[in-house]
């Protein structure tokens, strides 16, 4: 089976994440790591080839050059390969523009099933698989904390607000993994030694027959006007448990008439 896993490049996760001023987006010039997320989506695809008999694991992203580093723990856990999609023009990509690119590069490797990390760490929207699979006009599920594949379909258990649903669909599809599918694996050194030696694509625009004005800031249909620091809470009162705790709680509320 040919699974492409759609992965991001996020910066490192930490109490506070910067938004340059200039660009209005997130700052990215500090550490950087592979979706935590999408680790998930890449272990499920290597055990259900495994299971099957072989096949082939995909990684496909958008992003600068240098994610290449990324990508490579991806390889390291077993994939075969990685497609990066690296161009100035794609530069500052909304969720419109960056569907449309990862949805032709999708088309260019015809694969039998595309997994997608519920969501990325650096923006949180986990709505970008959804917008691919309307573009490739493919059946989608969210939220997979199980699945299985028998012949030309896909049963998938989805989490939800309710309790579960159990949910088949016909191959290809689009699934969105939670974090509860599975505990990735570590790269054993065999595997992060011969990353570099597994076949990287860098592929441009042009190369996916995807025009300058579809993409980047010229293809979004979303911008940011302005930035703000958030409102101020107004007086706070921190209180230390020393064993009185519970109690300083209660007067704090019975003085502001709240109990």
């Amino acid at each position: 089976m040919k699974i492409a896993v759609c992965v991001k490049e996020v910066p490192d996760p930490g109490p506070l994440r910067r938004i340059d001023p200039a660009t209005k987006r997130i700052d990215r010039s500090g550490d950087r790591s592979l979706n935590t997320y999408d680790l998930n989506a890449i272990e499920e695809a290597l055990r259900l080839n495994e299971a099957g008999g072989g096949g082939e694991v995909i990684l496909v992203s958008m992003g600068p050059e240098r994610a290449l580093e990324s990508l490579r723990k991806g390889l390291a856990m077993g994939a075969a390969r990685a497609v990066l999609i690296s161009d100035e023009a794609a530069a500052g990509s909304d969720l419109v523009a960056t569907s449309l690119v990862l949805a032709e590069a999708i088309k260019r490797e015809s694969p039998d099933l595309v997994l997608f990390g519920q969501q990325a760490g650096d923006s949180d929207g986990a709505v970008l698989w959804a917008a691919v699979a309307d573009r490739l006009q493919l059946p989608v599920v969210s939220q997979v904390s199980e699945l299985s594949i028998d012949g030309g379909k896909v049963t998938a258990k989805r989490q939800s607000e309710f309790g579960y649903d159990t949910i088949e669909a016909p191959l290809p599809a689009v699934l969105a993994v939670s974090d509860a599918l599975n505990e990735p694996r570590y790269p054993s050194l065999k595997g992060i030694m011969g990353a570099k030696k597994k076949p990287q694509d860098v592929l441009s625009l042009s190369d996916l027959g995807v025009s300058a004005d579809r993409a980047g800031e010229a293809g979004s249909r979303t911008a940011v006007s302005a930035l703000s620091p958030p409102p101020s809470r107004g007086d706070t009162q921190k209180i230390e448990d020393d064993g009185s705790a519970a109690q300083k709680v209660l007067e704090y509320l019975i003085e502001r008439k709240l109990v």
